[in-house]
């Protein structure tokens, strides 16, 4: 299972729709207290967070992530516009496994979601 902390409505459904037709498990969190709790509760292979969103803090949630030892280990992915260099150091620096531009991030999606369908 893939726990999605996205809140932009083009890339919910975009990971929908690649989802469904790959019969990948994806479950989306928008509330950014419950983003952490969610994670530990369904210990998900993947977590994918859209760096760009100032609603659910994702630099906050990676530190918190990589800073506790039962979930240090889980996958972390982001996506963020290729322009914004700063948001993409700052994601590296608190701890984030993988950062892809937006358009990567479209291009490879269903790459992505079958690597952690389960068998």
């Amino acid at each position: 299972m893939i726990l999605c902390a996205v809140d932009d409505l083009i890339f919910s459904i975009k990971i929908s729709t690649a989802a469904k037709a790959l019969g990948a498990e994806v479950f989306f969190e928008r509330s950014t207290e419950q983003i952490v709790p969610r994670i530990r509760e369904k210990m998900p292979t993947l977590v994918i967070l859209d760096l760009n969103s100032a609603k659910l803090r994702p630099l906050d949630v990676i530190a918190q992530l990589k800073a506790d030892s039962t979930l240090r280990n889980i996958p972390t992915l982001g996506y963020v516009s290729h322009v914004q260099t700063d948001v993409i150091v700052a994601a590296r620096r608190a701890g984030i496994d993988e950062v892809l531009a937006r358009s990567a991030f479209s291009e490879q999606l269903g790459q992505i979601l079958a690597q952690r369908r389960p068998d």
